[in-house]
């Protein structure tokens, strides 16, 4: 069994590995000053040009790119080749209802799909695997992404998507499944239902999992792996950057190595931008050095992590990034969908309600709740009868899913319900144990 997709690079010292993101950085700096108007400007207003970047050390003097500037750029400001060499888009929701689309040339799609097979690989697959993908198809980078690296692999590839948890379980069986590639909540369900229809991880033939999207503990892994009789692997990814694969975790299985040929990692000071050394916690930030559709320079996570080039016992030399601890922004991952304080006050003033909410997220088992606590004005509040408010919430409810792409449970409460600290209304109540 192979134990690297493309052992070459994977196992590359670290000073050629330097060497070569130092050679591709001044690249793809002048490549994107030349076709890209908006970061063009964004160089130009700090005083940077093209000579200015020689190597790693002056990657510092680039600008930051922020989900900010996705909104602003979007559709097509932050595009860096003729849309007729484009032949994809994937998408993922903005803060604002915008969403965020990023653009892959047929190089793009071949280069992601072979971050993809590494991690697979990593994971135990061969041509003689048949790996079974139940993340989301369409826009959404999971289905996708592993659905190609799995190609790349040889393995026999079940492009399931998700949902219809029988029907899964059944091509399990049948088709003999030996890698499963999902979100780790999904997975746990997948495991309860298992059991559910009178069968046990006896009955299915699964060796390994790759697990993403979401946020999880090692106690979820070590319940998962028992239920299913599997290694569970973790998998980071973004949409702006390419999807999943950006890093991804070994036999090891402490920490997800970065494919530092295709992405350079930094590790920043939230507040000041400061570059922090090795070890230390911040903000992660990464830059595109190969892509040619959607080359982001210097993107901020807000994902906040440590970096560590301790040697690993796998023989891969690419630079580890821990589980991500938590974002130095608002965003929350439900269910594997992100969701934004904001885009829930966007659909309240929409349909006419006050700003006054509270998100409520918890975690019961292994799936996560979402509840929308919404205050009514006075008027309103007076007005409506115990039947409108059950058709009121439900055109809430259908409102926010038109929005968040995922569906919560939404109450309708009297005036001054929600609580407030110093006069301010806490937005986010997250109660579930996601780190350790």
């Amino acid at each position: 069994m192979k134990k690297y997709f493309q052992p070459e690079i994977e196992t590359m010292p670290v000073e050629k590995i330097k060497e070569l993101q130092s050679e591709r950085l001044v690249k793809q700096v002048a490549y994107v000053y030349e076709n890209n108007k908006y970061y063009r400007k964004l160089m130009d207003e700090k005083g940077v040009k093209p000579a200015d970047i020689q190597g790693l050390d002056d990657l510092k003097k680039l600008p930051f790119l922020t989900k900010n500037d996705l909104r602003e750029a979007y559709p097509y400001g932050l595009l860096s080749c003729p849309t007729k060499d484009c032949v994809r888009i994937q998408s993922t929701s903005g803060t604002t209802g915008r969403r965020v689309v990023a653009f892959y040339t047929q190089h793009d799609l071949d280069l992601w799909e072979d971050c993809c097979a590494r991690a697979l690989v990593a994971a135990g697959a061969s041509e003689d695997d048949v790996v079974q993908v139940c993340y989301g198809y369409g826009l959404f980078t999971g289905g996708p992404g592993l659905h190609g690296g799995s190609h790349k692999v040889g393995s026999l590839t079940i492009p399931m998507s998700s949902g219809n948890t029988e029907r899964q379980i059944q091509f399990m069986r049948d088709l003999d499944t030996t890698i499963l590639c999902c979100t780790p909540s999904y997975a746990a369900y997948l495991a309860e239902r298992l059991y559910e229809m009178g069968c046990t991880k006896d009955d299915i033939r699964l060796k390994a999992g790759i697990f993403g999207a979401e946020p999880w503990t090692e106690e979820m892994r070590h319940e998962i792996e028992s239920k299913l009789g599997i290694k569970a692997y973790d998998i980071y990814g973004l949409t702006e950057i390419s999807g999943p694969g950006v890093s991804f975790e070994c036999s090891e299985q402490n920490g997800m190595h970065i494919n530092e040929d295709h992405f350079i990692a930094e590790i920043i000071d939230p507040e000041t931008g400061e570059v922090l050394p090795e070890g230390e916690e911040g903000e992660l930030v990464f830059t595109s050095i190969t892509k040619e559709a959607f080359p982001l320079l210097r993107y901020r996570t807000r994902d906040l992590c440590i970096l560590s080039r301790k040697p690993c016992s796998c023989g891969r030399t690419h630079i580890k990034m821990c589980k991500p601890k938590g974002r130095s922004d608002d965003m929350l991952i439900i269910r594997g969908v992100n969701v934004f304080p904001s885009q829930i006050e966007t659909v309240l003033l929409k349909e006419g309600y006050t700003p006054n909410y509270q998100i409520l997220v918890d975690r019961i088992g292994n799936e996560d709740t979402f509840e929308i606590n919404v205050e009514l004005a006075q008027e309103q509040f007076a007005k409506l009868k115990d039947d409108d408010f059950v058709k009121a919430e439900k055109k809430l409810v259908s409102a926010m899913v038109g929005m968040l792409g995922i569906r919560p449970r939404v109450h309708l409460l009297a005036p001054h319900s929600v609580v407030r600290s110093e006069g301010k209304a806490v937005r986010v109540v997250d109660k579930r144990k996601l780190h350790d």
